[in-house]
């Protein structure tokens, strides 16, 4: 496997890093920022696509160039678990990855500031968020709830973009949804650390699997997704706004998330390998982008052949990367 010592790296402006730099954004995984800002758009009325489809662009995006950003303080450990990745490889360098990445973000936040002042404060709070992630994560007390904090945020700026200068007091769903988001991404941390025991113990990150073990950890993915399901149970119970039934797509979504869940968590206790991780961490993926579909249907049921088209390309994207043990 080249290294950095032997390869040099690709020109910043040619196609080469270009194509190396979408690798580190993880296409797959854009679909995961894009759902958590399009609910919270979800929760702003009356809302127009030319206003709509630039904020889901924006949050679609800010994943990818957030993940890039937190790679160069990782490469450590990437290189054990991780080695396809263009950084461990040394064909693009962290100097040139947090240029662009810090470039992107800004665009992202712009586009998020352009309808309400207010999410420049927040974006660049996230921003302070990506970059000092690491640290945190090299604790076994902090990693999960510092990232799920920081896409929380994500969720909050695609609220206030929604409603753009008419911004109004958040509804009690909207403070479901909001859980939804933040214990559905920690579970997604957490497992997600599942792939990475072995590079991670060598590298010293000491993060929850690594000190008390695979077992410990799938009891706390399970109650991160207990979390998600009290709060997005507490949104169709007490908090959705609006008249509307619940449709059948709606209900659909619903279901499919459970199953994914429900799988995902069984699945995540029988794991005794790093390699043997990725099937429960994928399932755990699809849960979470399916309860927010299911509530951003709820709140605009307009929204369903969209989000219906937008899994599929989730699915379609999640198949075509790059390694089958990495998500």
């Amino acid at each position: 496997m080249p290294t950095s010592a032997t390869v040099s790296p690709y020109r910043i402006a040619s196609g080469k890093f270009a194509a190396a730099y979408i690798v580190t954004m993880r296409p797959y995984l854009l679909f995961v920022s894009g759902i958590t800002g399009i609910a919270g758009m979800a929760f702003a009325p009356a809302l127009v696509p030319s206003v709509a489809i630039p904020i889901a662009i924006a949050a679609f995006l800010s994943y990818g160039f957030g993940q890039a950003l937190t790679d160069c303080f990782q490469i450590d450990t990437d290189t054990l678990s991780a080695p396809y990745r263009p950084l461990t490889q040394g064909v693009i360098t962290p100097r040139q990855v947090l240029t662009v990445s810090l470039i992107g973000l800004c665009v992202c936040v712009t586009i998020f500031a352009l309808r309400n002042p207010v999410n420049l404060a927040l974006g660049l709070l996230a921003a302070g968020g990506l970059a000092t992630y690491t640290p945190f994560k090299r604790r076994w007390w902090g990693g999960p709830w510092y990232n799920a904090w920081i896409v929380s945020v994500l969720f909050t700026m695609g609220y206030i973009a929604g409603c753009g200068s008419e911004l109004q007091a958040p509804t009690a769903g909207c403070y479901c949804a909001l859980g939804a988001v933040f214990f559905g991404y920690a579970n997604f941390v957490l497992a997600g650390y599942f792939k990475d025991i072995e590079a991670d113990a060598k590298a010293g990150y000491h993060t929850f699997p690594v000190v008390y073990g695979r077992a410990a950890a799938a009891i706390g993915s399970d109650v991160f997704a207990g979390g998600m399901w009290v709060s997005v149970l507490a949104f169709f119970a007490l908090g959705r706004g609006g008249d509307s039934p619940v449709n059948v797509l709606t209900i659909a979504f619903l279901a499919g998330a459970a199953a994914a869940a429900l799988r995902g968590q069984l699945l995540l206790h029988r794991v005794g390998t790093d390699e043997a991780s990725h099937p429960a961490i994928g399932l755990v993926v699809h849960s979470y982008i399916l309860v927010l579909a299911a509530i951003a249907n709820a709140q605009y049921p307009t929204w369903g052949g969209a989000l219906a088209a937008f899994y599929l390309l989730f699915v379609m994207t999640l198949r075509a990367r790059p390694s089958r043990s990495q998500i």
